[in-house]
């Protein structure tokens, strides 16, 4: 089976849909943020092991604290998940920290005050230029 068959990205989808609802309904771990967010699943083709990647709204100390909550919780996560889900194989679950929607918001952050120096910078030349025909 290829890394992204048809089969492979279907499954993926499905662990992340039951993943997401079960941390939501079922984890009781305090350290586990309730702002948490399934952003991508990468199941090995064999079926073996799951790389997850959340995203935690909060700052550095929420994301380990749930980080370390979810580690705690994967094997009843996973007795969980194979009991909601038909496969042959449950796959071992590894919970990665995903900064990329962090980055992505100081990026535009980033992007917009570089616009916004420039309309002004513009405005300015604007004046200039016509205190200059005057």
């Amino acid at each position: 089976m290829r890394k992204n068959s048809i089969k492979n990205i279907r499954i993926n989808q499905e662990v992340q849909k039951e993943l997401s609802n079960l941390i939501r309904m079922e984890v009781k771990d305090p350290r586990v943020s309730p702002m948490t967010t399934i952003v991508n699943v990468e199941v090995a083709p064999d079926l073996k092991t799951a790389k997850i990647y959340i995203s935690v709204l909060g700052d550095e100390k929420a994301q380990a604290d749930t980080i370390k909550g979810l580690k705690s919780a994967a094997p009843f996560l996973r007795s969980q998940l194979a009991h909601n889900m038909n496969m042959r194989n449950t796959p071992e679950l590894h919970f990665i920290a995903d900064q990329s929607i962090e980055y992505g918001v100081n990026m535009s952050h980033l992007i917009d005050e570089i616009t916004a120096d420039l309309h002004k910078d513009d405005e300015e030349s604007d004046e200039a230029a016509e205190s200059d025909e005057e």
